[in-house]
Parts: structure tokens; C-alpha cells; sequence
């Protein structure tokens, strides 16, 4: 997040473990339910010929109810349901088996910027982020996997409320990810030790008391967090999840060789071989790595991405740049076939370029029959803020106000002016298509209706 310096020594970057790890936009109408047809009343003439001894009505009225509490038993059932454990080790958390598609959305970075904090800042001292957010409450709510990334530290007031470059949010951030709908987190950072061992200790923690979390990987509290591979299971499908940095800023160092997980090949291998030996059906890795404010995949990334694929993994979720990179498709040394979405770009944020702040939630479905990983499409997003343009050339970041998130489709180009951007909404479509296809991968843009209705 802002202009960090990376280490650009690749031994530094990848060490070998130590071994022992405006206002809101209108909310979107319900579907409609589909109701019964309307029962005509009989007329009297046709009551009449048809009477019946009461005990036979009688009759006919119990096999009606017990017709319509069936219905209704299997009516419910047909919903999707989940789970509301976070979990490490071999416990793994389940949703209930129906239908066989598992709906998986992934986001980019949840900063919370200063400006962010002071958007979501309550009189009585609290902070409240949904708000900023509410649009996405169904859209979340509509997927089973919502795949989130934190980059980092939320210890709360004890350690400093704090943005860039020094993170640190309130736990209320966590508190309303997990109101918002995310349950798969990534927090390995290069921010992850912005702090003390402390601090993302009661990071962890803070994630620990949110429900309804299938994972939470990246960062850990001791030794045997680092070490653990984390599992959980949906419609009868057992998933691995690993997370990863690929480095640590310059004035962020690593304090510990468990606090973050650093990626390294043979960390990476010897948790993938755990998670086949486990049983895991379909292994994910969260990647923090790429160049900052690049569209382009960097060679380390190409390297990395290959060496996962070659060892199994079915599913590479990066960030890092926070700009949107492209999409591809991998083959693996057995012939496995590894979808990698190389940078994922923001979520919400106040961040200056207009490629930071026009993005988007992938979206994919999982059949749970032949653990096949296909592309829905891409669903984008728009982060809103306003400030002046004397307030932007002075880079008073602080003045930003009316931040909001909005679907890119209800975005008007007045919005875009007050946020000082010098761009269009066309502009910035043509970017996100052009870029996630640069690599031969289709991925159609979609819209909500589109997407409410895979």
C-alpha cells in the first residue's frame, strides 16, 4: 500500500522457514418469490355435487397438510446453508450438501486507509464500515465461498488507530468483513509485521470471534498456526487453503519465523503434500506478491504461479498490486490444470489511480461432482470518494469524504469528476477487459442480474 519498498534480493524476498508457521446507492429489489396460483372458490351449485361426508373431508384436510409441511421441508432445504466455524488443522467446518454447484466470489485488498477510518468513525467513538460497503451485503450473501483479503493489522485501540504507512485498523474492521459476508481471509501481508508479534496476535484473535468463517490463513500466533494447513469442506468437497507473502517491507521486517507466513518453495511443498495426504480435493493458495501499481505479471510471479501448479494447486488467488492483473490458465507437470487470477487489485480504499479504485469481485462455480473450477465472469466494482481539485493537487488525503462502494453499472460520470480521476467509466471497462484477457482467458463483465442469476 503506497509507495513501499520491496526487498529486491530474491533470498530475502522468499527465506527458507525455520523448521519445527453522493449517498448510498438505491438497495437493488428483491427476485420475486414465485407465489401459487389463487385457489377459485367453488360455486354453489358446484359445492353442492360434489359434497362429500365430513370424515372424508376431514381426511383430505390432514393428507393437505401433511402435503404442504412436505413441500415446504424440501422447499427449504434446496437453499444453501453454511457453517460457522473458523478453524485450523484437520477440522474442517460443512455446508450442507445441495445443489452441486459451490458459487465462489474473490476480492482484492480491504485497506483501511486513514480516510476510511474517519468515514466509518461513530460520535460514540466505535467505528462502523458497512455502511461504506452495504450494496454488497446480498452480493456476498448470494455466494458460498467469498474470498476476502486483509493486508492488514487489526489489533485495535490498544496498539494505535492507524493508516499508511503503519497499518492498524480497529477490530471493528474484522467485525464487519465478516458482517459483509467474507469467510475465506487471507492476512499474510508485507504489512503484516507494520507492528509487533502483539498486535498481529490480536489480529488473529479478532478473527477468531467472527462466525460463519469456512478460513483464516496468513497470519499466526505461534508456531503450530504457521505450521497448520487449513481445511474445510462444502457439498462433499474438502478444500486446503494456504496463504502467503512473498516479502516484507524494507521497515517492516519479519520479528519471527511464525508470526507471517513467508512463501518459500519448500514451505509450499510440504504444505501442499500435507494437504493431498489429508484428502483435500481442491487446494487454494492466497498469494501476496507482484510489483505495486502494475497491471503486468512480474517474472517472480510467473515462477511462483508454475511452482504451485506443478505441485497440485487447483487455484492461485493473488493481490499485491493493487491494480488488477490478468487471468490464466496453467498446466500443471502431471497435466492438472491450475487457474490463476494474478492480482485481484482493491476493494475498499482510498487510493489515487483510477486502476486501484475501479475493480471487481471474480466470480467462478465449483461443480462439486467433478471438482472442476470454471469462470463465471467478472462483476465490477467502483470505490467513490469526493474531494476538491485544489484539495487533490495538494494531496490532502485526509479531505476525502462521501466514500462509498457501488456495482461499476450504477456509477455515473458526475461521480467520477468530483473524485478528481481524469478518466471515464468506458475507459476504465476497457482497461479491466483488456486487462483480464490479455493472456487468452474469457472472462465476460458482468452485471448483478448476471450474476444473481448463475
Amino acid at each position: 500500500m503506497g509507495p513501499d519498498i520491496r526487498r529486491s534480493n530474491k533470498a530475502m524476498q522468499r527465506p527458507r522457514p525455520v523448521q519445527p508457521a453522493i449517498p448510498p446507492a438505491p438497495a437493488m429489489s428483491a427476485i420475486p418469490r414465485s407465489t401459487p396460483p389463487s385457489v377459485q372458490r367453488p360455486s354453489a351449485r358446484k359445492r353442492h355435487r360434489s359434497f362429500k361426508p365430513p370424515f372424508v373431508i376431514l381426511a383430505a384436510l390432514v393428507l393437505f397438510g401433511v402435503g404442504g409441511l412436505v413441500f415446504k421441508s424440501l422447499h427449504s432445504s434446496s437453499k444453501k446453508s453454511g457453517t460457522v466455524s473458523q478453524h485450523t488443522g484437520s477440522s474442517a467446518p460443512q455446508i450442507a450438501a445441495s445443489p452441486t454447484t459451490i458459487k465462489f466470489i474473490a476480492t482484492g485488498d480491504f485497506i483501511a486507509h486513514d480516510s476510511v477510518n474517519a468515514a466509518a468513525l461513530q460520535p460514540n467513538g466505535s467505528y462502523n464500515y458497512l455502511p461504506i460497503m452495504q450494496e454488497f451485503v446480498p452480493i456476498f450473501k448470494d455466494a458460498d465461498i467469498k474470498f476476502c483479503n486483509d493486508p492488514i493489522l487489526n489489533g485495535g485501540k490498544s496498539f494505535g488507530i492507524a493508516g499508511y504507512p503503519k497499518f492498524n485498523s480497529p477490530t471493528d474492521f474484522v467485525t464487519d468483513m465478516g458482517k459483509l459476508g467474507c469467510n475465506l481471509v487471507n492476512t499474510a501481508s508485507n504489512h503484516s509485521f507494520d507492528k509487533t508479534q502483539d498486535a498481529i496476535t490480536a489480529s488473529v484473535n479478532a478473527w477468531a470471534g467472527v462466525p460463519n468463517v469456512l478460513a483464516v490463513a496468513g497470519e499466526n500466533r505461534s508456531q503450530a498456526d504457521h505450521d497448520a494447513v487449513h481445511y474445510f469442506t462444502i457439498r462433499g468437497v474438502k478444500f486446503a487453503f494456504l496463504a502467503y507473502t512473498t516479502y516484507s517491507n524494507n521497515d517492516a521486517p519479519a520479528q519471527n519465523n511464525y508470526g507471517v507466513n513467508i512463501f518459500s518453495d519448500t514451505f509450499a511443498a510440504s504444505q501442499i503434500a500435507e494437504a493431498k495426504q489429508q484428502g483435500a480435493q481442491i487446494i487454494i493458495a492466497s498469494m501476496r506478491w507482484g510489483t505495486e501499481y502494475s497491471t503486468t505479471v512480474n517474472a517472480e510471479q510467473k515462477v511462483d504461479a508454475q511452482f504451485l501448479a506443478d505441485h497440485g494447486v487447483n487455484l492461485i488467488l493473488g493481490h499485491g498490486s493493487h491494480e488488477l492483473q490478468p487471468v490464466d490458465e496453467l498446466t500443471g507437470s502431471d497435466g492438472n490444470k491450475t487457474l490463476v487470477w494474478y492480482s485481484l487489485g482493491n476493494f475498499i480504499n482510498t487510493q489515487e489511480p483510477p486502476e486501484t479504485l475501479f475493480n471487481g469481485l471474480a466470480v467462478m462455480n465449483i461443480d462439486s461432482k467433478s471438482k472442476q473450477i470454471s469462470i463465471t465472469g467478472y462483476l465490477p466494482i467502483y470505490m467513490h470518494y469526493e474531494w476538491t481539485a485544489a484539495q487533490a493537487a495538494a494531496d490532502n488525503t485526509n479531505a476525502r469524504n462521501h466514500l462509498h462502494m457501488y456495482l461499476l453499472e450504477d456509477a455515473t460520470q458526475s461521480m467520477v469528476d468530483a473524485q478528481q480521476l481524469k478518466t471515464t467509466i468506458d475507459a476504465q471497462k476497457q482497461r479491466i477487459t483488456t486487462t483480464l484477457t490479455a493472456n487468452g482467458v474469457h472472462i465476460p463483465l458482468l452485471t448483478a442480474k448476471q450474476y444473481y442469476d448463475e
